[in-house]
This record gives C-alpha cells, structure tokens and sequence, in this order.
C-alpha cells in the first residue's frame, strides 16, 4: 500500500467534462420516455393551482434567440412551481393564421387565385403544421418541459370554435359594428393593420405650404385672403375637405407683399422664417371659433374646403391650420364628423390614386407626391416646399410604409366598455411596474379595433347579408358557425354556400326570397390569439381562466395582452390574466436588433452545438431581462465558465460524499462544529433568498445567490481546507462525517434549487444522492430551517473571514517575496487586538487547518520585525520549520517522530495506525 492509498480520495462517475451538446438529448430523450412531465402533473393532483398562459409565437421559421429567453423564463417558472406546493400545468401554444404564411406560400410559387379558396387554406395549414414541428423541435432541445404533444394551436377546429362564441358575445352586447371609417392600410399587404402590427421607422418626406383662398370669410376676412395648411402627406391633398382650428387658439392676418395670410399667431415667427416673409403686418387678431364654417376653395378642384373646430390641432408645427382629409386621418375623421363631411378614399387597396383624385388617377401614392405639388405650384398655391426626416409607420410585416385609409370595415367598439377595461388593469399586478401605466395609456387613448382583415389565411367573420346588404349578426347565427367550425375547421365557411351555413330553416325579414350572402373578410390574427382564454383556459379541464400569469416581450402590450384584455373583459367582464410579466428584446452586442441582413443573429442552434443547451439556460438566469438583452458569443462563453465552476464545485462535494450514508453517517445539527454550523446556517439563507427570489421571478438572484454561496461559502473557504479533514482524517472520524453531512445536505438542496434553470445537470447529479424520488424534478423544494444560534454564528464566521481575508493578503506579500510558496509551507504569527484575540479564543476549531497554513501563533505584545499592519492585528509570515509531511502536505517539525513512519507527521502517522494497523508492521510500498 501506498501512502495516497490511506488518503480519503473520493471518486466519482459525475465527469469534469459535461459534454453537454452530445448528452442533452438523451436526457430528454429519457424524460420523454418516461413521462416525466405527466409523472410530475399525477404528483401535483389536488395542489393549489398555478396557470402560466403561452402566448403563441407565430409558426414561421425557427426560432431565435427571443424564443429561447421567452420559452426558458416560462419554464423556470413552472418547474420552480411545480416542485413548490403547485399544480402548475404548461400548455404550449402556436399562432397560425395571417399573412407571413400567404407570403411564404407566394414565395414558393403558390398561385392563391388559380385555385379555389378552400384549397388554399388548406395549403396555409399545411405549411403551418410543419413550422409548428420544427418548432416544437426546437423548444424542446432546450429543454423546455410541457405538454408537447398537446399543444392549442389558432388552426385547431375547436379553438377557431371558441373565437367565433366570443366574438358573438361581443355582438350579443352591441360592440361589434359596420362602418366607413380611415384605418392603418398596408398597400404593400393589401389589407387594414392593427396598432400591434405597426412598427416605426424614418423615412424622408416632402414638407408643403399650402395657400387655400377664402370663399366665405363669413364677414371676419377678405375674399383675397388666403389659409395657409402645412402638410407631409401631398398626395392627400385631392381628399381634403376641411380646414382645422383650434377654437381656443389666437388666429392673425396679415399683410406681406401685398397679400393676406391667416396663420395661428404663436406660430407667425415659425412661419415668416420658413416663407422668407419680412415684417408681416398684422391687420386682425381673432379666435379660431370665429372661423367656424368659413370656406375656402380647394387649390386643385372646383370644390369649397369647410373650416371646422377641432381640439386635435396644436402648435408644435405647421400654422395652426390643418389641412383635413376625413378619408386619410383618424383625427380628421373624428373631427369631420359632427360636420357630415364626406369621407373619401383617394387611393385604393393597392395606394394607387383613383377616380376620386383627377389628374392623379393611377398613380401608386408615393409618386403622386411630386405630380401633386407641380400642380400646387402650378396654381400659384404652393407656397413652400422642403424636405424632413421624421418617423413613420411602417408594416411590421413587410417593412412599407402605411397609410391612412377609409375602407367600409368591421370595429370592435372600445368607447362602449372602455371604463370596464381600465377597471380591470387595476386588478392586475405589473412587472415591471411601469407597465401598468403602458398598458393604462393605451387602453385609455386607443381607437375602436378594426378587425376586418382582407385576406385569405385566418378565421372568417361569421357575418351574413340579407338580400337588402343588411348585416346579419344574431346570437342564433353566429352559434351555429361556432358549432359547424368545431366540428368542421372554419374551411367549411368556404366549403358551403351561405344557405348551407345558416341554421335549419332560418329566414330573415331582410331576405323574404331566402339569398342570403357571407362576409367574404376574416378576423384580425390579434383577434384569434386574444381570444385563447376562451380558447384554452376556459375550455381545457387542466387549465383554469383567468391565468395567474402572461410572460411575453413589451411589445405585447399592444398585442397580445392587449387585445386578450379587450375580449376577455367583453366576454367575461374580467382581465385574463392575474399578473403580466413582460422582458425586453434581444439585441446584438452593440444594441441593434438582430437581423439576417445585418448578419448579427445568434441562434440557439450554434449554442446548443457548441455549449449546449444548459448554457443558454444558465445565460437566461443571469440576465435583466426586464429591459433589452444584449447577447453576444462572449456571453455564452463567459457563460460557460460560470457553469464550470458551478460542476466543478458540485463535483468535489459529489466525491467527497461518494461514501457518506446519511441513514448511518449524517451528524445531528447541535453535534456539529461551529464552521459547520455556520455553512448549515449560511445554505439555508440561501435557500430562502433563492425561494424569495423565484417568487418574484427574479432569476438574476438566484443564480447569484447560488453561484456567490458555492463559488466563495463553499469553493474559496469551506472546501479548501475540507480537503484537510476529508482526505486526511480517518472514514469515519466525526470531524469527516460533520463536513460530509454539510456537503450532502447542501448537494441535496442546491440540486434540487438548480433544477428549473439546469435541469439536465441536475438530473445527472440526482441518481448519485440516493433520494427516493427517480428525478430531480419530481422532489420538492427545500424548506429553509431557522437556527437559535443563527445570528451568534453569522456574526462570529463574518469576523474570522475578514481575519482570513487579511492572512490571505498578508501570505500573497509573503509569496511575492519569495518566503514561501505554498500557503502549507508558512508560519503565521498574529498580535492581534483584543476583540480578534477573543474571537480566535472562542473558535471551536483549528484555526490553523482553517487558514491552510503549517503552524499559527496568536502572540502577546509587540510585533516583530517585517509583521504587515492591519486594522485589527498585525501578521507575521515566516517559513514554517521542520519537512513536508507525505500525507497532509504539511511542513511539520515531528516528521518521523513515529519510528514506523517515517515521511509522516505525528498527526498523520496517529491516523494511518489506526485506520491500518497491518502497515504499522509492513510500512509502505516504495
């Protein structure tokens, strides 16, 4: 026998290497096949429950790298509930109507009007089925637990179902309504947007001053004065019909040139810059409501423009005069209104100008612009133009350019339960808090909701039209659309006639021949995801309405959780959700949003290869993801490090327990050394600050408060002198047992604290702690004890480690000077002052062993020559006397002061005869 063989070297089969991208899929592989997220449901049978609701992503492509912070912080979430005291089912869900999916078909060459329209869908579902599975392939690789091969999907018949009764429930209340009103139009999608689908970006555009001369100055102004608008939209100007004032704002004419102008006075300095007027004379001061109902004559046609009130126009730019076109403005449109002016579109689906614009008929919007200010100029109107860069909305989708259109839709009316709405957000909790006031402001300044959609792919408003054109809406109508949708899919709407469709024998007044027709447009996608609370929560057995929680990006403010709260307070009178959390986007190192173009993306793909999945995971826990996240390939690189020392952490602990028993060898808490209590004490904080954290779905805090207890509690001081006690002392010296009790009781709660952030690592650790559960994920969490001597301990360890800070500093001088070079070949003397000296009287321990240094004198008096000065003690480093023992590593004087060992320390030596007396008579192999 050698002597490493008397040394307590524990092994085992947990590996330094994790091998993570070659070892994950089997695992989950395993999980699968063993039905581990329905053995976890069976156990949480009658808990109180906890419902995450999914917001579907959309089924297109793979997915990136937002999908993996969304899909990872839900399933921390719901694992971490699961394994606390929760029935906490997760139902995935994918959205599967709208256009990306026209487009892509479109791509492939699919040609949507050479075939009928059922054919078609069908085509859409089919395409949409296979990115759900490439999907679900994906979030699955990481790990992500739930109810896979039970997702919702919007496509599913009994969904779409669902949608059309709350869609009846809003009209049975008299919210949902038919009118001709200006709504976001995409030209290059061909159909109305909702807000949610509207993103921002700059553009250039033309910047015009437009001169309309009075017709009817209604005795105020002279017939050779002229209204001056300002506008960015040129090709607007054939559908104005108005001019806007403010009726509280102070309006001037004056006199330039010759000629009269009539602009807001605060805004005649802008103005007379802008125009190169010198001096202008003002002739009158009046309010805007004195212009009420003047006219002037349209610059281009043979038509008066009628000057109207409107609280809408403001002084930030322009003249305080607003060129007002209801057919191309929410504010003109509403504005307009009280005065019955016409409301006319001048472009049509495409943003071609039609017969409503002479002159301009068939020209794509954009190019009007020019044509529209030649002809401006050309009649002496146009008084100045420029150019600006401003933001614009923009199509999400397609990244054109919209515009406002009046088109004959269909609206969900906002006005007619907006106070309910509000009502609701207060009853919900908001994290972060500002999100509250976001979602407030919206729901507070927001129009009515289009949700006519003229496309193809989505679900079909169950809309019929009497012989007269008068809609049909009745709750007898729309329920059996609803029934023949569950039974059929919604493609039976374009399988059928409207005849067909209608309930047996049904007749209406409107239509005493019986020809009846369908609404031919489907329903917002917003509308179909919104309504998954009906959908889903209230209609799955293992779900519950509302949610106790949505987790989305902000964005979802204007969309998901957005319209969800719309349809769910129509429908139900109530919010469908009990708390919002919502995370910011992920960007790229330097702040922009990732893109193929831009060649910046980082997919979960490439991570997975190369780290693998636990590290995108562990990269989710330490992230704010309250706000934007950058991610770069550094950051899972520094990642991956941290993980390491976590393993490797857990891996010492692992071996140096490989032959504790804790039915035989655990030690009680009040036989335990203080250090050792003071580590049990210190776990246990830890274990209800990770638990308080993962309450408020704080992972950043959990992770630092696991990693900060393992990397500088365990790792940096109780582990490094561990070594001493459990490689050194004898199996079963009490000391060994105390330090391995500490070890697997922290083994045991920190695999169990990890295991919704790395569930793979965990599980790989839990077959070697002997539990009775087969899976980590199918324990509970710890419950964290409170200790009497909690306090005393905490306050008497705190003290000793900032002493240990300073021996540290003070052997680094030592070994700089080249005293020593190990911290075991060193001698420490301390003078310390009185409250050091008792504190180091009252340590229960060997305070040499704690320090890992061969010999400690707590000295009186003055210090010697070359002692470094401290706050509380002074420190001499010297090298310590004697030879370095074979065993502990230890320069010791009584090396061989045991005649039968003679490379061993007393103390070594001691140990060695009792635990193997046979080499007392044989001694050791050479």
């Amino acid at each position: 026998m050698k002597v490493k063989d008397t040394l307590n070297l524990g092994k085992t089969p947990f590996p330094m290497r994790a091998g993570l991208p070659n070892k994950e899929a089997g695992w989950q592989a395993a999980w699968e096949e063993n039905h581990l997220y329905e053995q976890r449901q069976q156990l949480n049978e009658g808990k109180p429950t906890f419902i995450l609701h999914d917001g579907p992503p959309f089924a297109n492509g793979n997915i990136h790298m937002g999908h993996a912070l969304n899909k990872i912080s839900k399933d921390i979430i719901v694992r971490y509930k699961a394994m606390s005291g929760f029935r906490a089912p997760f139902v995935p869900g994918w959205d599967t109507h709208g256009l990306p999916i026209e487009q892509q078909l479109a791509k492939q060459g699919v040609k949507r009007k050479e075939m009928s329209m059922a054919e078609y869908r069908e085509l859409c579902r089919q395409y949409a089925m296979k990115e759900i599975e490439k999907q679900r392939t994906d979030f699955k690789r990481l790990g992500v637990s739930g109810d896979w091969d039970h997702p919702y999907i919007t496509l599913q018949p009994e969904f779409e179902a669902a949608e059309i009764r709350v869609f009846g429930d809003m009209a049975k209340k008299g919210y949902i309504y038919h009118g001709l009103k200006p709504v976001y139009w995409s030209p290059s999608s061909e159909s109305t947007l909702a807000e949610a689908e509207i993103e921002y970006q700059d553009i250039k555009s033309p910047s015009i001053f437009v001169a309309f001369k009075v017709v009817d100055g209604k005795g105020l102004l002279d017939a050779d004065t002229s209204l001056i608008i300002w506008t960015t939209t040129p090709w607007t100007i054939p559908a104005n019909y108005a001019i806007a004032v403010n009726p509280r704002f102070d309006y001037v004419q004056v006199a330039v040139d010759g000629k009269k102008y009539v602009v807001a006075q605060e805004m005649l300095p802008s103005v007379a810059e802008t125009l190169g007027w010198d001096n202008p004379e003002i002739l009158k001061t009046f309010k805007g409501a004195e212009m009420e109902n003047m006219t002037a004559q349209h610059p281009l046609y043979d038509r008066t423009s009628l000057v109207i009130l409107g609280d809408h126009v403001t002084l930030d730019a322009g003249t305080g005069l607003v060129h007002t076109a209801p057919g191309h403005g929410e504010d003109d449109y509403k504005a307009a209104l009280p005065y019955k002016l016409p409301v006319v579109s001048v472009v049509d689906e495409k943003g071609v100008m039609n017969e409503e614009a002479p002159g301009f008929t068939g020209v794509f919007y954009d190019k009007a612009n020019p044509m529209v200010t030649d002809a401006l100029k050309a009649k002496g109107a146009l008084l100045k133009l420029d150019f600006f860069t401003h933001s614009y909305p923009h199509d999400w989708r397609t990244k054109k350019p919209v515009i406002f259109r009046a088109t004959t839709q269909w609206f969900a009316s906002i006005d007619a339960f907006r106070e309910q709405i509000l009502d609701q957000i207060d009853q919900v909790n908001f994290s972060p808090s500002w999100g509250k006031t976001r979602l407030y402001n919206m729901i507070r300044d927001r129009g009515d909701w289009v949700i006519s959609r003229q496309r193809a792919w989505g679900v079909p408003l169950p809309i019929f039209y009497a012989e007269n054109g008068d809609p049909i809406l009745e709750p007898e109508t729309i329920e059996h659309v609803a029934q023949l949708f569950g039974e059929f899919g919604s493609n039976v709407w374009f399988e059928r006639d409207a005849k067909d469709l209608l309930p047996e024998g049904y007749t209406n007044p409107g239509s005493p021949n019986g020809e009846f027709t369908k609404e031919t447009d489907i329903m917002d996608v917003w509308f179909d995801s919104g309504s998954s609370h009906q959908a889903v929560l209230a209609q799955r057995p293992d779900l519950r309405f509302p949610a106790d929680l949505y987790l989305e990006g902000s964005d979802q403010y204007r969309g998901w959780f957005n319209s969800s709260l719309i349809t769910s307070v129509a429908a139900t009178g109530e919010a469908p959700y009990k708390q919002i959390l919502s995370q910011g986007f992920t960007l790229d190192d330097k702040g922009r949003k990732m893109s193929k173009s831009l060649g910046n993306t980082i997919v979960p793909d490439t991570i997975e290869k190369q780290y693998g999945a636990e590290i995108i995971r562990l990269w989710v826990s330490t992230v704010d993801a309250s706000s934007d996240v950058r991610v770069s390939l550094d950051n899972f690189a520094q990642t991956s490090e941290a993980y390491r020392k976590i393993r490797n952490t857990l891996r010492f602990m692992l071996a140096n327990t490989s032959d504790f028993d804790p039915a035989t060898d655990a030690v009680a808490y009040r036989d335990l050394g203080s250090v050792d209590r003071y580590l049990e004490v210190r776990l246990n904080q830890v274990i209800a600050q990770s638990r308080a954290a993962y309450d408020t779905f704080d992972f950043a805090t959990v992770e630092k408060t696991i990693s900060h207890f393992l990397i500088n509690d365990m790792s940096a001081f109780y582990l490094d002198f561990a070594k001493d006690v459990v490689y050194i002392e004898g199996q079963n010296d009490i000391k060994r047992r105390r330090m391995q009790t500490v070890m697997f009781d922290t083994l045991v709660a920190l695999t169990k604290l990890l295991t919704p952030i790395l569930p793979h690592t965990t599980e790989e650790i839990w077959p070697l702690l002997g539990q009775p559960e087969t899976y980590a994920f199918l324990s509970e969490m710890p419950e964290a004890t409170e200790f009497d001597d909690a306090d005393a301990l905490v306050d008497m360890w705190s003290a000793f480690l900032d002493f240990r800070q300073e021996v540290q500093k003070a052997l680094e001088v030592a070994r700089d000077e080249k005293i020593i070079g190990k911290s075991l070949e060193a001698s420490v003397t301390v003078y310390p002052n009185e409250p050091l000296r008792d504190l180091l009287a009252a340590i229960d321990a060997n305070v040499m062993q704690l320090l890992i240094v061969s010999k400690l004198t707590v000295a009186e008096g003055p210090a010697a020559d070359g002692a470094q000065v401290f706050d509380d003690a002074q420190i001499l480093v010297e090298h310590a006397e004697g030879e370095v023992c074979a065993r502990c590593r230890m320069t010791r004087t009584d090396v061989g002061s045991d005649p039968h060992f003679k490379t061993l320390c007393g103390r070594c030596a001691a140990i060695v005869s009792a635990n193997f007396p046979e080499l007392v008579e044989t001694g050791f192999e050479a």
